[in-house]
């Protein structure tokens, strides 16, 4: 007798990243779904984007030249108006994180970790054909040479570590008129006034509806959890612009409406939260994930995967284009509160102020196990935040789903004596 014998595939390398990488995606979209009260309707649309792109690998921009971005620094206002898309290349996945320990010090950042794992799988929904490297946080910087090596084409965008001085604005200013012109010649692609016109107005209006959306945060009943806002901002990070302009066109009118009917997203009693620190990046969630499942609410945050990427709008006195290009580059100097820089006051001054524009009860700060500069600057942080009678949790955290029971009572804690303080002002 004779069987036939059904051979099994085998899986590939690559395939079994995707399907991991397809897991902790699901997993946390699954949540943010289901864990709260219902979401508004118009995230369908963001849920089914990251749905697409993460679990399903389907590509957005097979039509355009891709440039991957290491930082918020880089000018995306430029990318767009030489007809190039800009793809944020920080990642947040676990997967890749551990494939990138094999490649770096195992007190890395695990963003730098994923951000190299990534590259070294070669495995990407939307690859780049050019990285910008900003000289930002001194790991990135060095993970550049590391993806260079591995025959990528990689740009070092210099970048100040001070940003009070005329020097360093002028410096800076020179190194993105050397960006503009360099990329403009490896795209073969001729900057004009009117593409540049229209990027800053285009991004600039999108910056705007940000701010709209997150304004209404400051409501009583607040109609939108923190961890569906990080979805959003996550998503300007590689969806087409124009799509996400309208989603959330569409998700600011629905938001607005359930202000004015008074739907709250979160518990009646839940404490206010403003999140800072080293950012949140789709899939790794979790902390916010744990913030909000313990009866708390992320109202603004002071990160740059979210809040800090929309910041400042682009100031242009005369439209000519050197003056164009010089007010985009104040635009990501001005405003950024990294602590990379040596000098950080504004940071402190913007925390404060955030929790006052949005009436919080409390801070959480995260720092990544490995990133030094927010480690570093938490200390001072503290300080001023304790001078200001204003209660803060700093957590240490990394991509590993292991530690999840003690992050959750230390959440909780923090959560709880938020409350009891509440209690006993009344």
């Amino acid at each position: 007798m004779t069987k036939d014998v059904k051979k099994s595939k085998i899986e590939t390398p690559k395939e079994r990243q995707n399907r991991h990488k397809a897991m902790e995606a699901a997993m946390v979209l699954d949540k943010i779904k289901h864990d709260f009260k219902e979401p508004p309707k118009a995230m369908d649309y963001f849920y089914d984007l990251y749905e697409n792109v993460h679990c399903k690998q389907q590509a957005l921009h097979n039509d355009k030249v891709k440039v991957g971005t290491m930082c918020i620094q880089v000018p995306s206002e430029i990318i767009y108006a030489l007809d190039a898309v800009p793809i944020r290349l920080c990642n947040g996945f676990y997967t890749d994180d551990d494939i990138g320990s094999d490649l770096l010090p195992a007190k890395s950042c695990p963003l730098v970790k994923a951000t190299v794992g990534q590259f070294s799988s070669n495995n990407f929904t939307d690859k780049p054909d050019v990285i910008i490297s900003p000289t930002t946080c001194d790991q990135k910087a060095k993970s550049g040479a590391i993806i260079e090596d591995m025959g990528y084409s990689v740009f070092d965008m210099e970048f100040p570590r001070t940003k009070e001085s005329e020097e360093s604005r002028e410096y800076w200013r020179r190194s993105v008129r050397k960006f503009t012109k360099e990329l403009s010649s490896d795209l073969n692609k001729k900057l004009t006034k009117k593409k540049l016109k229209e990027a800053i107005k285009k991004v600039g209006y999108a910056q705007h509806l940000y701010h709209k959306l997150n304004i209404l945060r400051k409501n009583h009943n607040i109609p939108i959890l923190g961890t569906d806002m990080f979805l959003v901002t996550n998503a300007f990070f590689f969806d087409k612009i124009d799509n996400w302009i309208e989603a959330t066109t569409q998700l600011l009118k629905e938001t607005e409406q359930r202000v004015n009917d008074e739907v709250n997203a979160a518990g009646k009693r839940s404490p206010r939260i403003v999140y800072t620190g080293s950012p949140p990046i789709f899939p790794n969630l979790k902390i916010p994930l744990l913030i909000e499942q313990s009866d708390a609410v992320i109202v603004a945050d002071e990160t740059c995967s979210s809040n800090r990427m929309f910041n400042d709008m682009v100031s242009v006195d005369e439209w000519f284009m050197y003056d164009m290009v010089d007010s985009v580059a104040d635009r990501y100097l001005k405003g950024c509160t990294c602590p990379i820089f040596t000098k950080n006051e504004d940071r402190k001054r913007r925390i404060v102020d955030l929790v006052r524009e949005y009436k919080a009860e409390g801070v959480v700060y995260q720092a990544f196990a490995g990133c030094q500069v927010y480690e570093m600057e938490q200390r001072s942080v503290l300080e001023a935040m304790e001078k200001e009678g204003i209660p803060i949790l700093y957590i240490e955290s990394d991509y590993s789903p292991s530690h999840l029971g003690q992050l959750t009572t230390r959440i909780e804690a923090f959560v709880e004596s938020l409350k009891n303080r509440r209690r006993k002002k009344l």
